[in-house]
């Protein structure tokens, strides 16, 4: 069976037009993916893009990097940060949990995408008065086994957000959970700094492939 080709279809099939007629909730995942990419380039047409970049889809989320996304052949870098800018502002703006974090399991399962990171990461939640995630950032990334971030990079955003309280994060490549002397730090700065600006810090936890460190659960909160 002939691969398909956005170019061999009838005008009234190809993704644009069928989008702006039916609306996007009628396109499939590879459609879209399609109007995203937007054109291809020689010997590489937008199908065959749209496919490749499913492909990679399919194996989860921590395979959307510009690294993976490039090596992909006829994606430029130019499509590849079109890609992730996309993803990212779905992330922030369109995909709203209306279950409130309230349990440490709950809190853990929005960390599973750093926990097997190779850096630190240290990400920030912002909750509102409902303990409803509003947006979740990645604030810093490090080396194998620091990285270095400051309380008006936490609060910058959870400020705008409006947020209620938030929880900061960060994993430790090492797979050893225990907090570093600059890690009790930081989270004396941010509390001092969340009771000052009314915006509490709920929990600073650090996380590894098989274990995690809670600042609260361990009454240094």
């Amino acid at each position: 069976m002939a691969k398909r080709m956005v170019s061999q279809l009838p005008a009234s099939d190809r993704p644009r037009e069928k989008l702006a007629r039916k609306g996007a909730a009628s396109l499939s995942d590879f459609e879209l993916l399609e109007v995203i990419i937007g054109s291809g380039t020689h010997g590489a047409d937008v199908s065959y893009l749209a496919r490749q970049v499913q492909k990679l889809l399919a194996k989860g989320t921590e395979s959307l990097t510009l690294e993976k996304l490039t090596s992909l052949r006829g994606v430029s870098t130019a499509t590849a940060t079109k890609l992730l800018a996309s993803f990212e502002i779905s992330r922030r703006y369109l995909i709203k949990d209306v279950e409130p974090l309230r349990t440490q399991k709950d809190i853990l399962a929005r960390l599973a995408d750093i926990r097997n990171k190779a850096q630190e990461y240290c990400v920030c939640l912002s909750l509102d008065g409902g303990q409803r995630l509003i947006a979740q950032r990645t604030i810093a990334i490090g080396t194998l086994d620091s990285v270095l971030t400051h309380p008006r990079e936490i609060f910058s955003d959870a400020i705008v957000d409006r947020a209620a309280s938030v929880i900061v994060a960060h994993n430790h490549p090492s797979g050893n959970a225990r907090p570093s002397a600059k890690d009790i730090t930081l989270t004396q700065q941010l509390a001092a700094s969340g009771q000052l600006l009314g915006i509490p810090l709920r929990d600073h936890i650090i996380v590894t492939k098989l274990e995690y460190f809670s600042f609260r659960q361990h009454h240094m909160l």
